[in-house]
Parts: structure tokens; C-alpha cells; sequence
């Protein structure tokens, strides 16, 4: 039987700019190239922008007979077949917008996509690269002196660093928005399909269902939340002009997926965090909230748990969690001119009644209905006053709030001051986190689109009957939300968020019966992949806002951290604090102009040239507001009519306008998500098909060991992990890198004798590993079994190595020399060792250097157990082999074969005199490159 309602897929995927003199004709189909639109975009105007859009779709045939008719027709000389007149520009995935600053108008395409993560077979993708094309034709281009400065500060913004969209699923909404979408009554999907045939312009949308008896789906397309939308600006002067399917939407944030293996069973984890487009901008400049009642650095940061086994929103299992962060509202900044690490907290304005608190909060409850609960985790008691000046003015303008709402739908405040936790030795900061999280999600609920399990009828659990939310006959609705904030919303905001999604992810996993109990411990692999997502998500939005990763960390606060954790911690604060001072102004002003919030004007003060962009953001201050509202009816009345409930989730006549209803064929592809994921009418290859590549529990968590519970909800020891999870993006390549080096190494000879020597390990070398991992214990070395098949990834660079690069400026001469001399070491290699005649070792401990092996060779006391106590010959190769095994590698074992073959397992001899005396005459040896001398004499000194 047919759902009732699907998504509707976009039409325009592939895009293709094809260029004349005159015109430019972007060209757009969907995925199977079988539906295709063209807009025709006018050059010939030096700074209008003239969009056409034909209304009609086309057939593959249509188009390339209509695109070989304006090749013919915009040829130089009719007739003539050398030249062309249509010229292919660029290929492209979506539009991001026009742009225009001082001259004519830009054009902003993506070019590059990957895809990030999948909900329920609608792709999520992040912009990887993008191209920006001058429209005008040079011939009526009027050149501007400050366009190019304007165009470098829009380019600041990297549209690949953080940007995502999808062509079928709505990233600005939650997921409980847009699953209560799909499930709304047939009655009003028939009459909203009505009125959309009317007002469409679209006049082949409804062909053929009369002829059908009316057997179809309904596509339902709402409109987004703009409040999140990093490029509506961009489309703005397009929206009323072209088709819904050119519009394609980007959001600003983080977006990570990870697979939880089950046995057997997968649940993707998808963590999406949205961040406001409203009073967007840097650290230290832009704090507190505009007159509109928006705050800054403000993200929505949502949690998706479905199962994977089943694709379909109706028939599959989904269920999400929604908590926001956000600077405390009021008026309020911090002057950096000071170049203070911690610059005062001034209070800009009076604000007696409340009045930018009232707004801000109008727009919560409008969006995730009632409760409200705020999270304050600012200090409390300073010795000299500072983050408490906020709290004060908080709490009086939440208490000024309350006294007007019923008491059921009042604002809930939580102050607890988390630094002041952190710092006695006595309190565990989590487990008082995991308190308030507990009784947060009680009070909010979560989303779940499924009725409650017979399992929890079967085996009942207290905390689950008290749970809160609104429980409806197809499952569970989220009803209020968490609002957590600190100063900068950074650090510590990330942690308790961190233990609230902890706490709401148990519940989740219950609902959908995959754990008989609500509850999830640390140390166990669902709560590493859990807490390696979260931290991702911290790293991204602080990069983003503050300019560095985060400074403190969950390990930070569990206290299990490496004590090389301190070291980098100063260096991040360091880098935050570099970013704050010299180049947050830049980024502001790109992400001013990038907005919208500023719009270049002749004759106009230039963007560089504004002392502050105060007036740009707080529009009160250009024009009196038209109305003004109520000191103590502060709310929307229609949002408190519904609560708890959100009013952007009631069905009524105003929700209802901002929905796109069609009726479709039940086969139609702009509603059927099976033929899109799966694509059964292409080629596929496995570099597409399976090119997400996310965490899993299985692979990269569960221990490799034999015997073990594959459960993910085991708890394991610190050493049974089976990922060295990484605390710093900075460091991921340096530990691929070694674990390929482990990999390629020789196991050691018994578990024991690696605990004992890691105990007599230096402290230099205790610290590089804990720089390595910092969010579990280090990789467990494996066996490979051939210690001779070293990838070229694990072979140090030749400068890095001996200090001379060999490839630059080679003559011929001694470049015959040198194959000669490797066409020896080869010859000898294949000798059997006991036939080797040339290499002899001396009494006296003197090193020679003969002319038929080439060797360099000295007398090492090996550190193996057995029979063989005394000193053993260790073979040092000539330059033939140094790019093979990497002859004196600074760190790690050595792995050349022959070493392996002069003795039983590789020498570890890489801080020893006798090493580093070699390593400096071996070097002076290569840089003169010279084989004259037959037999040389070194005396050792240790």
C-alpha cells in the first residue's frame, strides 16, 4: 500500500552552464537525466540581473536538439563547422545564489559535493568546492576600483569548510517537523493539493492522475526556516521568478554519522547542528542579542537514531533529540581594543521590562513549545565581578517573564556553576551532569515516530513512565527543549550538552527496543562513538565562532585525560586567542557581506570603512518599529493557545500556506526514494555506492580479541579498546601514519615483555603516545607477518632523514656512480649470509667500509631473550636502500630486512651514541657522494 505522503525530490541535480556571446543557458536535470529545466540568463546587462525560466521540462532528446540549435545559431558565419557557438562553461551540482557588489552580477555554483551522511535515503552532502562567474559580457562591463577588495571579503567565507544540503530532505527543520509533516490528515493534503494547482505555474503538474481513478502519493515540499538558511540572501532576488527546484538550500554548522553495530543490526547515530544566520559572527564581536530578540552564536544541534534496516520514513524507526546553545540574552558586549585574554562584560543597555529576552524566548516557544529550560553554567562567585554580571541580569529577566505566563508553560532555570565544580577535587562534574540530564529529559521528552515497544510493557521501568513529551497514537513528540549556555558557549556548553544527547541517546535506543533499560555507562563503544561525534561537533562550531578546537574536553572533565592534554590546551587558547585579536574584524566583515547585512552602495561609506557594524545589526537603531509590543502579554497569543505543544507543528490555515502540496504518480521519481538511493538505472561501482565512510562500533571500537561480548553497551577496559581515538583533528594523519608503521612491524615476543619495557619507557616517549590518543588507550600492534612490505606512506622523507636531499642537482657522473653502486648492493643482497666474505668484524671495535659490500658495520649487544647474549653484526646500508627500510628512522622500530636477517628481530638502538655518531658520518658520506676510496677506518667512541 502506498504512503500517504513522501518528500518531494528535486528535479535539478546536475547542472551545466553552457556560455554564449550573449546568453548563458544553465541546463539542470535530475539523477537519472530523464527530466531536465533550462533557465536563460541575460549578459548583455551591465548590473540587472535577467532570469528566464521557461516553465516547461524537457526531454533528454528536447535538450540536446534545443542546445544544437543555439550552438548553429550563435555561430560567427552560418554555416561554418569549426567554430562553435555554445560553449560547455562548467559543470555543476546546485546554485548557492547570485551575488552583486559594486559592478554586475555573480553567479555561485557548486562543483564539488560529498556526502556526509543518509536519513532514511535522503543524502546529505557538504560543499567541497564552488565557482563564482562573472555574468556581464566584457563588452559592457563597468569596471569598478573597490570590486575586487569586495570580491576577496565575500571569498573569505569558504563555502567548503562547513556548508551542507540535500535535494529531498529539509536540513533547516527537525526531523519531528518534517515526519509531522508527511503524517497530516488526507482531508487537508487534498485540499492544500487544490490550491497548489491554482497558484503553480507549473501547468503539466496534475496530467494523467484523472486518467489513473486518482491512484497516487502526495509530495509534500515546506517551506524552510530561514532562520538557519546560510544563503537565502543569495536566492532571494531569484525565489519569485524561477522554479521551487533551482532553489536549493545551504545550512551552516556540522553534520557526522556513525554506524552502531548490534549484533548485526545497524543504527546510524547522525549528529546535525544548524547555525543561525541572525546576528551571525565572531567571538568577541558579537555577543549578547540583536533588538530582534536573535542571539549570537546560536545552533540548534540535533541528534538522529534510526534504524538502518529499514529505509522508509513510514515503515523504518526514527528518532531525534533536539537542545540549543545560544549567548545569554541581553544586551551586553566585551571590548577588545583592551587586548585583554578576558576583556570586561559591559551591559550596553537598560533593559528593565525584558524586552530582547521576551523576544528571543517567543521564538523558542513558537518552535519547540514549553517547557523552556535554561542551563546557565557561568560562575557564580568571582572575586572580582565578571561572568556573574550576566547571571544577575538572567535570573531577573526570567523571573520578570514567568510572573506573566500560566505556571504550567513557566520558564525553567537551572544556574550551576561548572567551573567552580571542576575545580574541587571532591565533586564529579559528569555525574552532576547526568543529574540535570535526567530530569531535562524527563521534562522535554524526545521524538520518536513509532508506538512504545511491547518489550517496555514486558520488562517496565520506572524512569521510562515518568517520562514527559506528548505521547500520540503513532508514538512520541518532544515538547519544550534544553537552552544551554556558558560565556562563549563553547567548552563547557559542549560537555553538558555532550551529557544530555548521552542521557536522551539511552532513551532512544529503549524506545526502539535495543536495550532493556534507559540507561548507557562510559567506556562502553556506543558511548566512545557517541562521545567521538560530539566532539567532532565541539571542534566545528568552536572552530567556527572562537577560532580553535576546544580547549577543555570531556576527558578534560572525567579527569582521565593525558597530562600532554595540559600542553595543548595552552596551545589552543593561544590559537583562540591570536584568532579573537587580529583576524576576527576580517571574517565579521565576510560574514556580513556574505548574509546580506551589508549591501555595497555607490556613493556609500564602504564596508572597510564602517568603525562598527552595531547599526547594521540592530535595525531599531536606523528606523522607529512600526508596533510595539506588550510588557506582559509578551508572547505570540497564537503560540500559547497550542502549548505545550509548538505552534510551527499545529496544523492550522498559517502552517498550511508554507507547505508545497502535489499529487504524483505512485512510480513518479520526484517522490520515489527507493530509485534514488539505489538508482537501479546506472552502472554502479563501489567507489559510489559506498563512498560513505563512517565510524562504526564494530570496526573501529570493538576489541579484535577472540572470546569478547560484541555488544556495544559492554563496558571495556581502558586496554581493551579497539580505536585510539583521536582528541585533536591535527593529529589523525600522524596516527594513521603509525599505525601503518605498527602494522608493518614485527610483533614483539610476548605480552609480557611489552608491559615491562612500556613501564621503563622514557618520558618523552610517554608523551608522544599520549599526544596521539586522547580519547581511549593506543593501538594494540597486530601482526602482518612480513616486516619487508613497507608502504611508501611509511617511509620518511629523505631531507627529514639525513638532512640532504639527494635529488636536487645530481650530475650525470655521480649518477652513474650511484646505480653502479646499488647494482653491487643488489648482487649482494642475493648471496647467501654465510658466503659473505667482504664483512668481517674487527676485535678492536673499529667499523670498516669495504668496497665489494658496501656496509657499514659495528658491534651491537642485542636486547632478545635466548642463547644469543653477545654482540651481534648489524648491517648499516649504503644509499641503495635508505628509501626501502629507512636506515636511521628518528622514531619507531627500524625496518629494514637485513637487519632482520643479521638478527633475529629489529635493533632498537635509535638514541644511542653509537646511533647518532653513525647517522653524522653516514650523512657526510652521502653528501659527497664519492666511491674513490676502497676502505675507510672510524673510530667509535661511545
Amino acid at each position: 500500500m502506498p504512503a500517504a505522503a513522501a518528500p518531494i525530490i528535486s528535479s535539478v541535480q546536475k547542472l551545466v552552464l553552457y556560455e554564449t556571446r550573449a546568453r548563458y543557458f544553465l541546463v539542470g536535470s535530475n539523477h537519472a537525466e530523464t527530466k531536465y529545466r533550462v533557465l536563460k540568463i541575460d549578459r548583455t546587462e551591465p548590473k540587472d540581473l535577467v532570469i528566464i525560466d521557461d516553465r516547461h521540462v524537457y526531454t533528454q532528446q528536447e535538450v540536446r536538439e534545443l542546445l544544437g540549435r543555439l550552438d548553429l545559431g550563435n555561430r560567427t558565419k552560418m554555416g561554418q563547422k569549426g567554430s562553435s557557438g555554445l560553449f560547455r562553461a562548467v559543470s555543476a551540482f546546485g546554485v548557492v545564489g547570485f551575488v552583486r557588489f559594486l559592478e554586475g552580477y555573480y553567479i555561485v555554483l557548486i562543483t564539488k559535493r560529498r556526502k556526509m551522511a543518509d536519513i532514511g535515503g535522503h543524502a546529505i552532502y557538504k560543499i567541497e568546492d564552488t565557482n563564482m562567474i562573472y555574468i556581464p559580457n566584457d563588452s559592457v562591463r563597468i569596471t569598478h576600483p573597490d570590486e575586487a577588495r569586495y570580491l576577496r571579503i565575500f571569498q573569505n567565507v569558504d563555502l567548503s569548510s562547513n556548508f551542507y544540503f540535500s535535494y529531498s530532505y529539509d536540513l533547516s527543520h527537525s526531523l519531528q517537523y518534517n515526519l509531522t509533516v508527511l503524517r497530516m490528515p488526507l482531508e487537508m493534503l487534498k485540499s492544500e493539493t487544490t490550491q497548489t494547482r491554482q497558484e503553480s505555474f507549473d501547468i503539466f503538474e496534475d496530467e494523467g492522475l484523472i486518467t489513473q481513478g486518482g491512484s497516487g502519493v502526495f509530495g509534500i515540499c515546506s517551506e524552510p526556516y530561514m532562520k538557519y538558511v546560510w544563503n537565502g540572501e543569495l536566492l532571494d532576488i531569484i525565489k519569485n521568478t524561477v522554479h521551487r527546484d533551482w532553489l536549493l538550500y545551504v545550512i551552516h554548522g556540522f553534520c557526522g554519522q556513525s554506524k552502531l553495530l548490534i549484533y548485526g543490526r545497524p543504527v546510524y547515530v547522525t549528529l546535525i547542528a544548524r547555525r543561525s544566520s541572525k546576528f551571525a559572527g565572531t567571538r568577541f564581536l558579537k555577543r549578547g542579542a540583536n533588538c530582534e530578540g536573535d542571539v549570537a552564536n546560536e545552533v540548534e544541534t540535533e541528534q538522529i537514531l534510526c534504524d538502518a534496516s529499514v529505509m522508509s520514513f513510514t515503515a523504518g524507526s526514527y528518532s531525534s533529540y533536539v537542545q540549543v546553545r545560544g549567548s545569554v540574552p541581553l544586551y551586553w558586549s566585551q571590548d577588545i581594543s583592551t587586548m585583554m585574554p578576558k576583556p570586561p562584560i559591559t551591559l550596553d543597555q537598560a533593559d528593565p521590562f525584558a524586552h530582547v529576552a521576551a523576544l528571543h524566548f517567543d521564538q523558542m516557544l513558537q518552535r519547540f513549545g514549553s517547557p523552556i529550560i535554561i542551563l546557565n553554567l557561568v560562575k557564580e562567585r568571582e572575586k572580582r565581578k565578571h561572568e556573574r554580571i550576566l547571571s544577575e541580569e538572567l535570573v531577573a529577566a526570567v523571573t520578570y517573564l514567568n510572573q506573566f505566563l500560566p505556571p504550567e508553560h513557566t520558564i525553567i532555570y537551572i544556574p550551576w556553576d561548572m567551573a567552580k565544580y571542576t575545580k574541587s577535587k571532591l565533586c564529579n562534574v559528569l555525574d552532576r551532569l547526568n543529574v540535570i540530564a535526567e530530569s531535562v529529559v524527563k521534562k522535554t521528552g524526545f521524538f520518536v515516530n513509532r508506538p512504545d515497544s511491547y518489550c517496555s510493557i514486558l520488562r517496565p521501568d520506572e524512569k521510562w513512565n515518568e517520562l514527559g513529551g506528548c505521547v500520540i497514537s503513532t508514538g512520541r513528540l518532544q515538547t519544550g527543549v534544553l537552552r544551554t549556555n556558558c560565556v562563549d558557549c563553547l567548552d563547557r556548553t559542549n560537555t553538558a550538552q555532550f551529557m544530555v544527547g548521552k542521557c536522551a541517546l539511552a532513551y532512544q535506543l529503549y524506545s526502539l527496543g535495543l536495550i532493556d533499560k534507559p540507561n548507557l555507562q562510559f567506556d562502553t563503544d556506543a558511548v566512545r562513538l557517541f562521545e567521538e561525534l560530539y566532539e567532532d561537533h565541539g571542534d566545528t562550531l568552536s572552530l567556527q565562532y572562537g577560532g580553535s578546537q576546544l580547549v577543555h574536553r570531556v576527558k578534560t572533565y572525567r579527569k582521565i585525560a593525558p597530562w600532554t592534554q595540559h600542553s595543548k590546551d595552552i596551545m589552543q587558547t593561544l590559537s583562540r586567542y591570536y584568532s579573537n585579536a587580529f583576524s576576527d574584524a576580517d571574517r565579521q566583515d565576510s560574514i556580513n557581506l556574505f548574509l546580506g547585512v551589508f549591501h555595497p552602495t555607490e556613493g556609500k561609506p564602504h564596508l572597510w570603512e564602517l568603525p562598527t557594524d552595531f547599526y547594521l545589526h540592530h535595525k531599531n537603531t536606523m528606523r522607529l518599529l512600526p508596533t510595539r509590543r506588550s510588557y506582559t502579554y509578551w508572547w505570540t497569543p497564537e503560540v500559547i493557545k497550542h502549548l505545550p505543544l509548538p505552534y510551527d507543528e499545529v496544523i492550522c490555515a498559517a502552517n498550511l500556506k508554507k507547505l508545497i502540496v502535489k499529487k504524483f504518480h505512485k512510480y513518479e521519481e520526484e517522490i520515489d526514494i527507493h530509485n534514488e538511493f539505489f538508482r537501479p538505472y546506472e552502472l554502479s561501482s563501489f567507489d559510489d555506492t559506498f563512498c560513505l565512510a563512517m565510524t562504526s562500533s564494530a570496526r573501529d571500537f570493538m576489541p579484535k580479541t577472540f572470546g569478547i561480548d560484541p555488544s556495544p553497551f559492554t563496558v571495556r577496559k581502558p586496554d581493551e579498546t579497539g580505536k585510539s581515538v583521536l582528541g585533536n583533528k591535527s593529529n589523525r594523519e600522524e596516527a594513521v601514519l603509525q599505525r601503518k608503521t605498527a602494522a608493518s612491524a614485527p610483533p614483539p615476543p610476548s605480552e609480557e615483555a611489552v608491559s615491562s619495557s612500556s613501564e621503563d619507557d622514557s618520558g618523552t616517549d610517554r608523551e608522544e603516545e599520549g599526544s596521539v590518543s586522547q580519547r581511549s588507550t593506543p593501538v594494540k600492534m597486530t601482526d602482518t607477518g612480513d616486516s619487508a612490505k613497507v608502504t611508501e606512506n611509511v617511509v620518511q622523507p629523505m631531507k627529514e632523514v639525513y638532512g640532504i636531499n639527494l635529488s636536487d642537482g645530481l650530475s650525470e657522473e655521480d649518477l652513474s656512480i650511484y646505480l653502479r653502486f646499488v647494482q653491487l648492493g643488489q648482487s649482494q643482497h642475493k648471496q647467501d649470509k654465510s658466503s659473505q666474505q667482504f664483512c668481517s668484524r674487527c676485535p678492536d671495535g673499529v667499523i670498516k667500509f669495504t668496497q665489494a659490500s658496501h656496509c657499514l658495520l659495528w658491534p651491537l649487544p642485542l636486547q632478545s631473550t635466548g642463547s644469543r647474549r653477545r654482540g651481534s653484526v648489524a648491517t648499516a646500508h649504503g644509499p641503495s636502500h635508505f628509501a626501502a627500510c629507512g636506515i636511521f628512522p628518528d622514531r619507531g622500530s627500524n625496518l629494514c630486512p637485513l637487519h632482520q636477517q643479521a638478527d633475529s628481530q629489529p635493533l632498537r638502538h635509535q638514541g644511542s651514541p653509537i646511533h647518532l655518531h653513525l647517522k653524522k658520518l653516514f650523512i657526510e658520506h652521502l653528501s659527497q657522494l664519492s666511491l674513490k676510496t676502497t676502505s675507510m677506518k672510524f673510530s667509535l667512541h661511545k
